[in-house]
């Protein structure tokens, strides 16, 4: 048995590694440097500035963290964030050329309990030939979707599906009814599945425990939300093999040439990347576009003058109208609805940054990216760039007519490069529909103030509760 002296020793060097660790993970970037990287400061050991950095701000502005290091050190400064040395750039070349050199000279790099929940197959993860595999995939796939002759009735029936069940109601929360739309056309589109369906109720129960725990706090211990968002995709995981075997093996010969079709046809897939695959489409389909939504009707909110010009086009798009539903030939009528869509992407900021590291040490102009640091494009930097933007902090959707900004350095909401988010076009397309009927079907006023913060996870605190008004418009 050990004696007090003994474990006073023991407790004394277990001590004095633990300090050594965290000097040397706080000094030890320093003391490998070679070159001159940016001004900044790497914070307390270990730790660093991640807290002061991840501080819940409105996704309209830059947050207190960054807008205090620009001023002080510029636009590019070195911290250390995510228990990492981190170099963070607020600079659109420097962001392009992060993106622009993805496996080259930088590499997708998120820190590993983000691997934990969503799978170590997950094309948001993946890096290398596995990354360009998937996403090669993602694009088939997506242009299969986008073919099919119900594709866009599918996402018209369903959001007049929402929308006219608004009829009763005098207040809603517009992110949870979002959410049911989007939720809705991603599963029908991907899994074939419509509302209703215990299976699509189960999934959707199981994704919203699956979706808290992705922005909580990385700690599995049972009862967190971390611990319960892991188990909650190990049964969506289990719910979407069984949907994949039953289709296998027969299934239903009518949906024959679908998404679901498709992917089960990748002979260089196995079933993980298979499943991971169905959910990252069922993520990137149901919370970023939800997400869109609500803030457009937000900032619509903020801008009558706006919202009255969209009123305007839709009333014109209906007047004119072929088909019972809306068809590509309407959307592309929707000129100024895609305006609205650009200046909500550009002022909320869905995504406001990305996880990189430098695979070997980067010259950029003056200064060093060390080897092995992490880098953080901050998208939302340019987005409010006062030299990029006239009055970046107010919403206006004419600015969009002047000139055609959506594929320049300065607007990348999607992000860029290797990673460019495949589904955006579908995200956009559905955001237009619902917009479409919500204008020309209700009134509406925030029923109480919220507004969209970054956590830096973008969200509603209040779901964004809204007094509703039908109109005198039929359907």
């Amino acid at each position: 048995m050990m004696k007090g002296g003994e474990l006073l020793c023991v407790l004394l060097m277990a001590g004095f590694v633990v300090l050594l660790i965290l000097v040397l993970n706080h000094l030890l970037p320093l003391l490998l440097n070679h070159g001159v990287a940016p001004g900044g400061n790497f914070g307390w050991p270990f730790f660093g500035e991640t807290l002061r950095f991840l501080i819940p701000h409105a996704s309209y502005t830059l947050g207190r963290f960054l807008e205090d290091h620009c001023a002080r050190y510029g636009k590019v400064f070195k911290s250390h964030l995510f228990c990492t040395p981190t170099i963070v750039s607020c600079d659109q070349e420097l962001n392009h050329f992060i993106l622009q050199n993805e496996e080259k000279l930088f590499q997708c790099s998120y820190p590993r309990p983000i691997h934990g929940i969503l799978g170590k197959s997950s094309m948001i993860v993946v890096v290398g030939d596995t990354h360009r595999k998937l996403r090669s995939l993602a694009l088939t796939l997506l242009t299969t979707t986008k073919s099919r002759t119900g594709y866009l009735i599918d996402i018209d029936r369903i959001a007049l599906e929402v929308i006219a069940a608004w009829n009763d109601k005098q207040r809603i929360f517009l992110c949870e009814e979002a959410r049911k739309f989007t939720f809705r056309v991603i599963v029908k589109q991907v899994l074939g599945m419509s509302h209703g369906e215990s299976q699509t109720e189960r999934i959707l129960e199981d994704f919203l425990t699956f979706m808290k725990g992705l922005i909580s706090f990385p700690l599995y211990i049972p009862g967190t939300s971390y611990a319960k968002a892991v188990q909650a995709r190990a049964r969506i995981s289990f719910t979407v093999k069984n949907i994949l075997v039953m289709r296998q093996n027969g299934g239903d010969s009518s949906k024959k040439g679908d998404f679901l079709d498709e992917l089960l046809s990748a002979s260089n897939l196995s079933e993980e990347e298979k499943v991971s695959f169905v959910l990252d489409a069922l993520l990137g389909g149901y919370e970023t576009t939800s997400l869109l939504i609500s803030m457009a009707v937000y900032f619509l909110g903020q801008c009558p003058s706006a919202l009255e010009q969209l009123k305007s086009e839709h009333e014109t798009i209906r007047a004119n109208k072929k088909e019972e539903c809306l068809t590509s030939e309407d959307y592309r009528k929707m000129e100024f609805t895609q305006h609205v869509i650009n200046e909500t992407l550009r002022c909320g900021n869905i995504v406001k940054f990305v996880h990189r590291k430098a695979l070997k040490d980067v010259r950029y102009k003056d200064y060093l990216i060390p080897c092995g640091w992490k880098v953080l494009p901050v998208f939302s930097a340019a987005h409010l760039d006062s030299s990029l933007y006239k009055n970046p902090h107010e919403f206006d959707p004419w600015r969009w007519k002047v000139q055609n900004q959506t594929s320049s350095k300065r607007f990348t909401p999607f992000g860029g490069g290797p990673r460019l988010c495949p589904g955006s076009e579908l995200a956009k397309v559905e955001a237009a529909f619902f917009l479409h009927y919500m204008v020309l079907n209700f009134r509406w006023k925030v029923d109480c103030e919220d507004i969209p913060m970054a956590y830096p996870y973008v969200e509603f605190q209040r779901q964004l509760p809204l007094q509703i008004i039908p109109t005198s418009s039929t359907y």
